[in-house]
C-alpha cells in the first residue's frame, strides 16, 4: 500500500511550508487525486488517522480529497472525453489514439492554515 508514502511525503511537503509559521496551524489539506494515478482515494482517508495520530502538528487536521477525471482529447476527431468512462476509446469515432490532458495527478491542491489559539 504505497498510500502510505504518499500521505508521509505529503505531510513532509507540507511541514516545510509551514516553517516560521508558529503563530498558524494547518487546519486542513485538500489534495487532488486523478483517476490515473494508481492512487486508491479511500485508502489515503483510510491511512490518514493512523499517520497523523502521533504528530501534534497534524493529529487534528482533516484531510480531503478531491477525484480529477481521467480527461483526453481524441487524436482523430477532436473530441475531449472522460478515459474511464469510454473504457479508453473515442465515444464518437472509437478511435483509441488520445492525448492524456487530466487524470495522472496527486498533488496537495490548497492547504487551509488558521491562527494557532492559545489552547491548541
Amino acid at each position: 500500500m504505497h498510500e502510505i508514502g504518499i500521505v508521509r511525503d505529503a505531510l513532509q511537503v507540507v511541514r516545510e511550508n509551514m516553517e516560521g509559521r508558529e503563530d498558524s496551524r494547518v487546519a486542513e489539506i485538500v489534495m487532488t487525486v486523478g483517476e490515473l494515478s494508481l492512487v486508491i482515494p479511500k485508502y489515503l482517508e483510510e491511512v490518514y488517522p493512523y499517520v497523523v495520530e502521533d504528530d501534534p502538528m497534524f493529529k487534528d487536521t482533516k484531510l480531503v480529497i478531491e477525484v480529477e477525471p481521467g480527461l483526453a482529447e481524441c487524436e482523430d476527431c477532436d473530441e475531449v472525453y472522460n478515459l474511464i468512462e469510454n473504457e479508453g476509446v473515442c465515444p464518437r469515432c472509437g478511435s483509441k489514439a488520445k492525448t492524456v490532458y487530466t487524470g495522472k495527478e496527486c498533488l496537495i491542491k490548497e492547504l487551509h492554515i488558521v491562527p494557532r489559539s492559545e489552547n491548541s
